[in-house]
């Protein structure tokens, strides 16, 4: 397993070795040890999946404390862009985010601890995207983030126009007027 560090500290992207033959391929998608002597001890408590058509955008969101939650995301088929923005209050790197690209095909991961704002857009249609989170849903600890604010410049890379989007996330707050609980 390949681990890379960010330009924002917490932020991790994992890459399993791949074992493939003529059949496939395999390989470990989790292994508690190896993820430990990375530095990452969390304790997944719940597993999370969705489907999506091609410009489903997802987020921003967290859960705010004490129902704050780690994950760890990968895609399993199709493409989709990750992100993930800092609201860890007293962090250099407060309200700026990392962006990567997950496909069934780069098998790629990314670790989001607790402290920040998640999101993803799908690049292709029947994306599935599937996340191992470190605490349980909690609807009343929802926070989130308009996903289009300028003041964090993300890119999502796909045509506003192309943007399909849940009411909850239609109607989220500008990050200005967000107030962090982190």
């Amino acid at each position: 397993m390949k681990v890379t560090t960010t330009a924002i500290e917490g932020l991790l992207i994992i890459e399993p070795r791949i074992f493939p033959d003529d059949r496939g391929y395999f390989y470990e998608s989790y292994n508690k040890q190896k993820f430990a002597d990375v530095g990452i001890t969390a304790d997944f408590v719940q597993d999370n999946q969705s489907f999506s058509q091609k410009g489903t955008l997802r987020g921003l969101h967290a859960q705010a404390p004490p129902f704050a939650q780690g994950k760890l995301v990968r895609v399993l088929q199709g493409r989709a862009l990750d992100i993930a923005v800092d609201i860890r209050k007293d962090s250099p790197t407060y309200g700026q985010h990392v962006s990567i690209e997950l496909t069934g095909e780069n098998h790629k991961q990314f670790w989001v601890p607790p402290g920040f704002l998640h999101g993803f857009a799908t690049l292709e249609d029947n994306t599935i995207f599937t996340y191992k989170v470190t605490n349980f849903y909690d609807k009343a600890s929802e926070i989130g983030v308009i996903w289009n604010d300028p003041s964090l410049g993300i890119g999502w890379g796909i045509a506003d126009a192309e943007v399909l989007l849940s009411p909850k996330d239609e109607v989220l707050p500008a990050f200005k007027d967000f107030v962090s609980p982190f």
